[in-house]
């Protein structure tokens, strides 16, 4: 098989073609190598792979081929120099903390994260002993005020969940950098094909496969991108030994995904924006979240470091929970699940399930009120998705 200059070719192309090194067979197709151990051809290379002097496959708990197409093609997709996949988006969070931080380290994180994330820093990242806190994402002066000389480690999501807020990636960076902090993007609502953080500045790319990278809602898996040191040796080292591994089936999965990824992402965003501007004029909605529209606090900040806003939507009704819950039942089309990234719009109630472990409190702090809806706009006519929001908007 020829060799494949992947810098020169567009995002596109390197998006169906990076990573697969055909078999004797000659296969068109990605293969799924579904097999938990690998043959060597003798005592000698057996130890040479062990004692990695040699290259080749081990043990697929860190060695397959299947999920190395899938690492490699993810690493070119984010210019990234290298991936480390996982079981899910939280292992790979999970393993990228464990990775690079320990006892007595500090990791300042953005308030506007996944609740499940905040669950994972506050009550067992805790009990390792590392500290988290917790400032403002879009306020790079609180950022600067909460560093301590421990602070090894920033996190943030950008766009949030679900508000839709925006990190200034770039800002963050040279601030983190300057403290030698590292800084860590979880890069799932744009993907690389509407962001690029390392491009940014950033130093570690974070995903939830399960999402858009997917994009029909089939497999669980995460991702960490970022450069042979941090991410090649010291993120893979807990993937090697502690085991929160992708199965070769899933990275097959998201091999596909990721062929589609670029025209997918941009139906969202282009579906996404009219809904948004539909909802911004409903009586019955108070508020809408969305990066793309005039009255986002950081629409221009979207526009220099994104392609194009997203597929996430989240409104205010008029009303608090119950009227919240009363849009979320009247639809009969739309999935009402908490996942997102799907062909198929999601409708979901945050305070309730994606952070309904979070305190009061903390959903406050995070904006998190008891009538926002969030949508996670698919890939159906936006008429059908308006109708069907409709029949609860109107009974308001």
């Amino acid at each position: 098989m020829k060799e494949i200059d992947d810098a020169s070719q567009g995002f596109a192309t390197r998006a169906v073609r990076t990573g697969h090194q055909r078999t004797m067979e000659g296969e068109h197709g990605e293969p799924i190598f579904t097999t938990s151990s690998f043959v060597f051809q003798s005592a000698a290379e057996a130890a040479a792979r062990f004692a990695g002097d040699e290259p080749g496959n081990i043990y697929a708990r860190f060695t397959n081929p299947t999920v190395r197409n899938f690492e490699q093609r993810l690493a070119v997709l984010e210019g990234g120099e290298v991936c480390v996949a996982t079981a899910s988006g939280m292992s790979a969070i999970l393993a990228t903390c464990m990775g690079l931080m320990e006892q007595g380290d500090h990791l300042l994180s953005s308030r506007s994260i996944f609740g499940s994330t905040t669950v994972l820093f506050d009550k067992y990242l805790s009990r390792f002993g590392i500290q988290t806190d917790y400032v403002d994402l879009t306020d790079v002066d609180a950022w600067a005020s909460a560093i301590k000389p421990n602070t090894r480690l920033f996190f943030v999501e950008t766009p949030s969940n679900p508000l839709t807020q925006l990190a200034d990636i770039a800002a963050l960076a040279d601030l983190a950098h300057a403290h030698g902090c590292l800084l860590a993007v979880d890069n799932c609502f744009c993907t690389p094909a509407l962001q690029q953080p390392l491009h940014l500045g950033a130093d570690i790319v974070i995903h939830s496969a399960t999402k858009y990278l997917d994009g029909q809602g089939r497999a669980l898996g995460g991702a960490v991108v970022g450069d042979h040191q941090t991410v090649g040796e010291q993120v893979f080292g807990v993937l090697r030994t502690a085991g929160p591994t992708m199965s070769p089936f899933n990275a097959w999965i998201f091999l596909k995904g990721l062929e589609t990824l670029k025209i997918r992402m941009e139906a969202h965003a282009r579906s996404a924006q009219q809904l948004a501007i539909w909802l911004e004029q409903h009586p019955a909605v108070e508020r809408v979240y969305y990066p793309g529209l005039d009255n986002h606090p950081q629409q221009s900040l979207a526009q220099q470091q994104q392609k194009a806003p997203g597929g996430i939507v989240s409104f205010e009704v008029k009303g608090g929970r119950q009227a919240a819950w009363q849009v979320i039942d009247a639809t009969r089309m739309l999935s009402i699940t908490a996942n997102l990234g799907d062909a198929k719009t999601t409708i979901t109630h945050p305070a309730s399930t994606t952070h309904g472990r979070l305190t009061e409190e903390q959903r406050d702090q995070a904006g998190i009120r008891q009538n926002l809806i969030r949508l996670a706009v698919g890939l159906e006519e936006v008429v059908d998705i308006q109708a069907d929001l409709e029949v609860g908007l109107s009974g308001l």
